[in-house]
């Protein structure tokens, strides 16, 4: 492993960098990388939370990153690291008491992880294996048609069950009723306690459009 030579630009960066590289790999650990390069020599300078195998007097190879470093920063941007996980980078110039670019700060995202967890989450949302429904054994599920129809009605209109005023509820209750809703048994106590209303006040309701009816 290749030391760098010291320099005053070497311990300018560190003295005003390296504790900031240190702070932001510690804060996102175990996800982050913090590289800064000596732009001088293309060193690499100082590593915190080493994900890229890279030391301390190894070439930068900063034609890989996008961009000029007369830029303040690039990125983010997409690189693949040594072990095929895809990394999401961002590179910040930094600069001397004369405000030239001495060096740069890279700071390198393991996003692999939350593809891994991204994968693992879709195969339980999609439920490998589950069917639907058998329909012997739920055709008087009364509660999931209520579920589904009432549901259904909130989203055409744009509104949250939690939301809604008086208004509303009792058109969803007429509009359950026109659906034969209340068919079921204890039908009435269910959308009562869905909506937050009395059970009185549904009960009126739905003789008021049986009345109606007559």
């Amino acid at each position: 492993m290749r030391r760098p030579n010291p320099s005053p630009v070497k311990d300018l960066l560190l003295n005003r960098y390296a504790h900031i590289a240190d702070g932001v790999a510690a804060l996102f650990h175990p996800y982050v990388e913090v590289v800064i390069h000596d732009l001088r020599d293309q060193t690499v300078l100082h590593i915190a939370n080493n994900l890229s195998r890279r030391e301390p007097g190894d070439d930068s190879a900063l034609e890989e990153i996008p961009g000029t470093v007369r830029d303040r920063m690039v990125g983010p941007y997409k690189k693949l690291n040594w072990d095929g996980r895809r990394m999401r980078s961002v590179s910040a110039v930094l600069f001397d008491d004369q405000a030239r670019p001495a060096g740069m700060m890279c700071i390198n995202f393991n996003i692999a992880v939350f593809d891994e967890m991204r994968g693992a989450l879709d195969i339980l949302l999609k439920g490998a294996g589950v069917q639907p429904q058998p329909a012997e054994l739920f055709r008087d599920d009364w509660q999931e048609r209520v579920n589904v129809f009432l549901h259904g009605w909130l989203r055409e209109r744009g509104l949250g069950l939690n939301g809604l005023g008086r208004s509303h509820k009792r058109e969803l209750v007429d509009a359950l009723h026109a659906e034969g809703a209340f068919s079921g048994k204890s039908a009435v106590n269910y959308v009562a306690n869905v909506l937050g209303m009395g059970r009185a006040t549904v009960y009126k309701r739905i003789k008021e459009l049986r009345g109606g009816m007559d």
